[in-house]
């Protein structure tokens, strides 16, 4: 069974929508390596950390994506409004969400500069719903994506959403990024 036909099963994280990349990773955290294996958890531990209250988008309850001296998070897929990741082309802003366990995101719409770093970074799969499903999941409920028939479950309430075919995104994601993708398939020479 490849990666793209795994379900992607975890608890969601609601967010409102403009979710902007100094929101996701504000710059006063940009200072950390991500080459360094100690550093690298950081951008987990401050990841959405510029997300300041439920009228900004947090969740009800201002609950923090990390809870407090954790860098890695107990939920694994966003739900988010639209316009997901505009503001600047911070390629830090997928790979912290990455570096905090999130597996994929589902947004309606996303700025086209974090969608494709999401992408060409292989850090996480960037689902688009054919609706606002913010307004439907509660953070905390158990949600099951099946990439193969384009669904996403909420467990939690026993409903069935219809998603947007991923076509070769979910493939360069799992491949690594774009540079591996190409290598795994002779489009470049390998390293």
């Amino acid at each position: 069974m490849s990666k793209n036909s795994e379900p992607i099963k975890g608890k969601a994280f609601v967010l409102g929508k403009n979710i902007d990349t100094d929101q996701i990773i504000p710059a006063a955290h940009l200072v950390y390596s991500l080459e360094d294996p100690e550093e690298r958890k950081l951008y987990g531990k401050y990841a959405l950390s510029g997300v300041p209250s439920a009228e900004s988008g947090l969740p009800q309850g201002n609950i923090p994506l990390t809870k407090e001296g954790e860098t890695e998070s107990e939920f694994k897929i966003i739900v988010a409004g639209d316009n997901f990741g505009c503001g600047s082309s911070r390629e830090h802003a997928p790979a912290c969400l990455e570096i905090a366990g999130i597996e994929a995101i589902i947004s309606s719409s996303y700025a086209r500069i974090f969608y494709r770093n999401s992408v060409d970074g292989g850090f996480l799969i960037p689902f688009e719903s054919f609706e606002d499903l913010s307004k439907e999941v509660k953070t905390g409920d158990e949600l099951e994506i099946d990439q193969v028939n384009h669904q996403m479950k909420n467990v939690t309430q026993d409903k069935v959403y219809n998603i947007k075919p991923l076509g070769s995104v979910a493939d360069i994601v799992h491949a690594g990024g774009i540079f591996e993708y190409a290598r795994q398939n002779g489009m470049v020479p390998a390293k």
